[in-house]
């Protein structure tokens, strides 16, 4: 992507409006997803969906959005940032009406479980496949349009979307289950929404055709800034972050089924127990990011530890907790603590390497977030099915390493090491990597 340019002018109240509608894209689709994740173990246990076959829906389309995520920035830079907008809200919309039809068909009876497992699968597959376009193309028409003092703050605005997205997901989902369409109801509900939001983009959101980035002007024969993997500045971040976010995937893929079989009660109704179990992860999560480690001034090297230390603790909690109420608590620390680990794992790669390295190592990281969905869901589920506490016990043996790693590794320790105007940078780039990386895995 290239730098903001002169020639890419919006008015203060064009752009006000144009960032608004583009906040609504990434609102309405975080919060569609997060809402899918509480009623897909009601909807898993209502259709006779095996619940580790269930959590494996959300694999392929991680694996497409980790795929294509990249493509479609480059296409952006091609064909413009608002075609792959609408393209993405487009397979969004199309992605959650299928979803909810297969759902709908498995709810009455009309389709046998298996079919409603490979429908759905491939509805969710759109997300990732065309879906995905929307995340990329947003991000790069803020930068575009933002000169770069108030970049940052620009699309930590934006990122924040997916993290409010978590809280309103859960909180309105058990309100979208119609009597008629049940448990399919926020599918719809949100493909619904979707369209609401195309319409605002496709009329509100403007691009002329000059203000297209111009490739011609030599930029593709530049050579771009790569960062391996096992680049020794990043690699311990990598592992780290990857490891980290497995495990916050195995919490958020079990919650449903603990809270069902904690409760006793029917999928549907213990739909609205998971919501708000889910809505106090997602605050407590957000509580650390945008406010605990600015108030605190907390830096890469102590939310390593610190985060995973939390969720340690969390992890615990949940693995033993009695009753709907512990699990909560338990839910709502682990969140905390990945509150604090994300951000620390983001901005520690981030001041590992140049300026010249951050589109790479940010691409890394983007990368991370998508793997760690694949097989995470199912071997938690998996071990559930096998022993209710296990898929946490594990994580605690996870995170304690982590822990670990973090204090003891030198590349991690030593990150943020520098002299005070160094530091105060750092602290800088802490808070803009916490609001970025509210949201965590797709």
């Amino acid at each position: 992507m290239i730098a903001a340019s002169p020639d890419v002018v919006l008015s203060d109240r064009a752009k006000g409006r144009a960032f608004a509608i583009l906040f609504a894209v990434l609102l309405s689709s975080a919060a569609g997803n997060t809402a899918l994740q509480t009623v897909l173990p009601a909807i898993a246990r209502e259709v006779g969906i095996n619940d580790v076959l269930i959590s494996s829906i959300f694999s392929l389309s991680a694996l497409l959005w980790g795929v294509m995520s990249p493509i479609w920035a480059r296409m952006s830079d091609k064909r413009g940032r608002k075609p792959m907008v609408v393209l993405g809200m487009v397979g969004f919309a199309v992605s959650m009406l299928g979803f909810g039809f297969f759902i709908f068909m498995g709810l009455k009876g009309l389709m046998v479980p298996l079919a409603v497992f490979a429908g759905a699968a491939l509805s969710r597959a759109i997300f990732g496949l065309v879906g995905s376009a929307s995340n990329p193309a947003a991000q790069a028409y803020v930068a575009d349009r933002t000169a770069p003092a108030e970049r940052t703050n620009a699309l930590a605005t934006m990122a924040s979307a997916s993290g409010l997205g978590t809280i309103l997901g859960p909180a309105v989902a058990p309100f979208l289950v119609f009597p008629l369409l049940t448990l399919s109801g926020p599918m719809f509900a949100f493909a619904a929404i979707a369209v609401v939001v195309l319409v605002l983009v496709m009329r509100g959101l403007p691009e002329r055709p000059e203000e297209i980035p111009d490739r011609d002007d030599g930029a593709r024969d530049r050579p771009r800034a790569r960062v391996r993997w096992n680049d020794r500045r990043i690699m311990p971040f990598i592992v780290y972050g990857f490891l980290l976010a497995s495990a916050q995937t195995v919490n958020q893929q079990t919650l449903g089924f603990m809270v069902i079989d904690k409760l006793q009660i029917s999928p549907a109704k213990a739909a609205a127990f998971a919501g708000v179990a889910m809505m106090a992860g997602a605050v407590a999560s957000l509580l650390a990011q945008w406010g605990l480690i600015r108030m605190l001034r907390l830096k890469p090297r102590q939310l390593l530890w610190l985060g995973a230390g939390c969720a340690v603790l969390g992890n615990l909690i949940v693995a033993f907790s009695p009753d709907y109420h512990t699990l909560v608590v338990g839910f709502a620390l682990c969140s905390l603590g990945y509150g604090f680990a994300r951000p620390g794992f983001t901005a520690g790669a981030s001041l590992s390497v140049g300026h010249e390295e951050q589109g790479a190592v940010a691409g890394a990281i983007s990368a991370i977030n998508g793997a760690s969905v694949i097989i995470a869901p199912v071997l938690g589920v998996a071990l559930y099915k096998w022993a209710h506490p296990s898929p946490y016990l594990m994580n605690v043996a996870v995170l304690g390493a982590l822990v670990a790693y973090a204090l003891l590794d030198p590349v991690m320790r030593r990150v943020g090491d520098g002299d005070a105007s160094q530091e105060r940078r750092d602290e800088a780039q802490v808070v803009d990597a916490s609001s970025i990386d509210a949201s965590g895995p797709h």
